[in-house]
């Protein structure tokens, strides 16, 4: 059989520097999902780019040939004029970008943006797209497709944008998906949702799919063929199932090492001490108003937070676990002082085990800036947590300066000396934020969290948007840092992959409550609660021997209705959270 995709020997460049993708050839079958796996800087998504002829004007194919065979005969994409390319581009051939939110327009409804690509290549009008668009919306699994029909996209979440992403994609029913780290940026309950929709529509149409990522938990679940890139190269290809159980080439071997995983259980796991609390959470409740967009419709109420009781011993890591939407990140902004409690939550912090506790919950302007220097948080985006007007010396030194701490020399003394404890060159200090790679600048952002010699560091998901191996590099960081200066940190995440390396004590929320607490391996060797058993379902594993349980993941990330009566709560009946044996509490009816 032809393949329906050819890369023979493509290498880029851009301008006049060296090329960026050296000599890369790889085959698609028709119906078949090639895996172009590697880290960021590896070649795999300017690699994807060629093939729609969507490069940077700068960019330059200096080799190599393109060649997509369909019914229409062979064509090659790499010397097509563009006029012909326009034809092939959504229909042919589709692609779903990594971030959603920066691929759809803020301007225009979703269902006008999807139906586009039946005006253009179909030909169909506003009635006959409609149509089709809301019966492509139900197959991705929208709930209310008239809804998300007539919704803008900042008007949905991410997981619901990232399916309006793969119905565009899929509405004119391509012979080629090109899927750019299509989950990255989702829980990863909605992450196994997604996957398990792509590899459904693809069985349902015959696609073929190429899928950009560097999750070979990932790959496990989606592929069939493998090929690893490295700066440019291709380092290793086969098939899925040699590539996973015997990594041959070193690089392949190192992302296996790299990728997170749940433990293997544990039966005698250590409780951590409890007596030296450093931060305490009592009965914290958060309440916002949302207006109604009529005047004559009441306000809704959210509840971020329900009942928030959360204890983090000194020096100890307590990691808070959910998907967006949770109250997770609410929680550690509560407990920063940047949200207040509603009335009779309260936040204790002890500074040291022999200070007075201060009320979090009523800092005056004296006691808040005290605070500050105590606690600080690593944000979640790298590339936005820096400005990129200030030299990274300017930007850590700030903190320094708003709390008048040392002269000029030392300040810069002292912003060298972390960027040493981070891994860095003080050379770098001259630089501006755009010169760093992702982990480069998340390291910085460590570093500029430590100048004030904190005693409580909050991390809310410091490694979500980071490659597999820098993630790795990044949490070794972050316990060394922890153990070597005595640190203590409440770290948000919704992958349990990640909180099972860095956890002492984790606490799974959903919907505002803490449904399960316990150590890790407490947790994963004997989870109760059925959301904590879909978040460890949905979690992929690069062992193809292990699919994802899209059933479980489904069960347990659905309505609490859907629950089994010892565990279901409704907005008026909420079971409390009991101690089902020691160190282990789950919210459930006993």
């Amino acid at each position: 059989m032809q393949p329906l995709l050819s890369v023979e020997d493509l290498s880029i460049g851009f301008g006049s520097g060296d090329p960026v993708v050296r000599n890369v050839s790889f085959e698609v079958q028709p119906g078949e999902t090639l895996a172009l796996v590697g880290e960021s800087g590896s070649g795999k998504t300017v690699t994807c780019r060629a093939v729609l002829r969507i490069l940077p004007k700068i960019a330059k194919i200096h080799s190599g040939k393109i060649i997509l065979r369909t019914s229409n005969g062979e064509q090659d994409l790499s010397a097509m004029p563009e006029r012909r390319m326009r034809t092939v581009r959504g229909d042919r051939v589709s692609m779903i970008f990594q971030e959603p939110m920066r691929s759809l327009s803020p301007l225009h409804k979703i269902g006008n943006q999807v139906s586009e690509v039946l005006w253009l290549h179909r030909g169909q009008n506003e009635s006959q797209a409609k149509k089709t668009v809301l019966e492509t919306f139900e197959r991705v699994g929208f709930p209310d497709p008239e809804r998300a029909y007539r919704s803008y996209p900042f008007e949905m979440s991410g997981g619901m944008r990232q399916r309006a992403m793969i119905a565009m994609a899929m509405v004119a029913k391509p012979d080629l998906l090109i899927a750019d780290e299509p989950t990255t940026a989702l829980d990863v309950t909605t992450q196994a949702q997604v996957l398990g929709l792509m590899k459904d529509l693809q069985r349902d149409t015959g696609m073929a799919m190429i899928l950009v990522t560097h999750d070979l938990g990932v790959v496990a679940n989606m592929a069939e063929q493998v090929v690893v890139m490295h700066k440019g190269r291709v380092m290793e290809s086969g098939s899925a199932e040699a590539i996973l159980r015997a990594p041959a080439h070193p690089y392949t071997k190192q992302l296996f090492d790299a990728a997170p995983s749940v433990p293997d259980p544990v039966e005698d796991a250590q409780l951590p001490a409890q007596e030296d609390l450093i931060l305490n959470l009592k009965s914290v409740n958060k309440t916002y108003t949302l207006r109604s967009s009529s005047p004559w419709k009441p306000e809704t109420l959210i509840r971020a937070c329900r009942g928030v009781d959360l204890a983090l011993p000194r020096g100890k890591t307590l990691a808070v676990v959910g998907e967006s939407g949770s109250g997770k990140t609410t929680a550690a902004r509560i407990a920063l002082g940047a949200e207040p409690p509603d009335p009779g939550g309260e936040v204790w912090f002890k500074p040291t085990p022999d200070s007075a506790p201060i009320a979090v919950h009523a800092m005056d302007r004296t006691a808040r800036t005290a605070f500050q220097r105590d606690a600080q948080m690593v944000f979640q985006d790298p590339y936005s947590s820096l400005s990129p007007r200030m030299r990274i010396l300017d930007a850590m030194t700030e903190p320094l300066e708003i709390h008048q701490i040392g002269n000029r020399a030392e300040q810069k003394e002292k912003a060298a000396s972390m960027l040493r404890l981070v891994g860095l060159n003080p050379d770098m200090l001259l630089r501006f934020p755009h010169a760093f790679s992702g982990g480069q600048r998340q390291r910085l952002s460590i570093a500029r969290a430590m100048m004030l010699d904190p005693s409580l560091i909050v991390c809310d998901e410091p490694t979500s948007a980071l490659d597999v191996s820098v993630q790795e590099q990044i949490l070794t960081l972050l316990e060394e840092i922890r153990d070597r200066k005595g640190l203590s940190y409440l770290f948000i995440s919704h992958d349990l992959a990640v909180v099972a390396r860095i956890a002492d004590e984790v606490a799974v929320m959903r919907q505002g409550l803490v449904v399960e607490q316990a150590p890790p391996e407490t947790l994963f060797f004997n989870p109760k609660h059925p959301y904590t058993k879909a978040l460890i379902a949905a979690q992929p594993t690069p062992d193809i021997d292990r699919p994802i349980n899209l059933k479980l993941v489904a069960q347990g990330a659905g309505s609490p209705d859907s629950w089994s009566e010892q565990f279901r709560f409704t907005q008026s009946v909420i079971p409390s959270l009991v101690e089902l044996e020691p160190g282990h509490k789950v919210r459930c009816h006993v």
